[in-house]
């Protein structure tokens, strides 16, 4: 499966404040708590890339159409 990041990029630890409670039930879930939220980042990621590229070409679309209505 294609990803839009570097799978073989170096890892380096991260601070994050998350819910005590939520991460316990996570890792009683998984054992690679990590990966999880690795993918669901990338998922989340992905899906803000294309909500902007849909976003940039819908503004392209409008200032196209009002740049012909103007020209006309």
């Amino acid at each position: 499966m294609k990803t839009g990041y570097n799978v073989q990029a170096r890892k380096r630890p991260v601070n994050l404040t998350l819910s005590e409670d939520l991460v316990l039930q996570a890792r009683a879930m998984t054992d690679n708590l990590s990966g999880v939220v690795e993918s669901l980042l990338a998922g989340f990621v992905e899906n803000e890339r294309q909500q902007r590229l849909a976003k940039a070409k819908a503004i392209e679309a409008t200032i196209t159409a009002w740049n012909d209505f103007n020209a006309k």
